[in-house]
């Protein structure tokens, strides 16, 4: 299972929320790339970053700060937040994301998304599918769509994707556990990567994500607060 470090950007800063309430930030470093190099150092080779800015703004925002961390480490970046368009799409490629996520276009765009999975490949783009009460997210989690959870993952891998990186909200920045029954009913009924998001608060978590049989595990605040320690981290890369 791949280990896969979340870096939150706002104002230019690495930062964390708890359940997508941008009142409740917090600052862990004035450098998002000091920070991603102490990952790097400690043998992590993914890493997953969210564009508040952008997915406040609907456009995508911190190109500069993700080409900064794609020319100056080695980590395989996947990147989110504000990606609406063609050109939104273009620019975080080129700024150096390995992969993209798309959330909010996915459920007001799915032509788009779809066209986008035929162009790239589905080796590139990420289904983000964060979910209130089953219910998806949508403009920075501000809005919950009529989109159910699963019926929105269904309908995708059906089209082609590959990945989908599933968000319980209400877990997010919590450190409170994982969605893990949530992510066994999801892999009981797609055939699907999946990367479990949020509520990751112990080395526990990650492995009760990886025996519900996740792909991938994003972790954020555990790290940023030292309830998981990189050096732990290490063996699982």
């Amino acid at each position: 299972m791949r280990i896969i470090p979340a870096l939150d950007i706002l104002g230019g800063k690495c930062v964390r929320l708890t359940r997508g309430d941008f009142s409740t930030q917090k600052v862990y470093n004035e450098d998002p790339l000091e920070a991603v190099k102490e990952f790097e150092d400690n043998g992590i080779k993914y890493l997953h970053v969210v564009d508040l800015d952008g997915a406040m703004k609907g456009m995508i925002t911190n190109y500069k700060i993700l080409e900064k961390i794609a020319t100056r480490t080695r980590l395989k970046i996947d990147f989110g937040g504000g990606i609406r368009s063609d050109h939104d799409l273009k620019i975080a490629f080129a700024s150096g994301a390995q992969k993209v996520t798309a959330g909010s276009v996915a459920v007001t765009s799915p032509e788009k998304v779809l066209n986008w999975l035929s162009r790239y490949g589905n080796d590139k783009i990420i289904l983000g599918a964060d979910s209130v009460n089953r219910k998806i997210a949508v403009n920075g989690w501000k809005e919950k769509s009529d989109e159910d959870l699963i019926s929105f993952i269904k309908r995708y891998s059906s089209g082609g994707m590959k990945y989908t990186i599933c968000t319980d909200v209400d877990k997010d920045g919590a450190l409170n556990g994982p969605a893990t029954d949530l992510y066994r009913e999801i892999l009981s009924e797609v055939k699907i990567k999946l990367i479990a998001s949020g509520g990751i608060s112990s080395l526990k978590d990650i492995g009760e994500v990886k025996e519900a049989g996740c792909e991938g595990v994003i972790i954020g605040k555990a790290i940023y607060e030292g309830k998981i320690k990189l050096k732990e981290l290490r063996d699982l890369c």
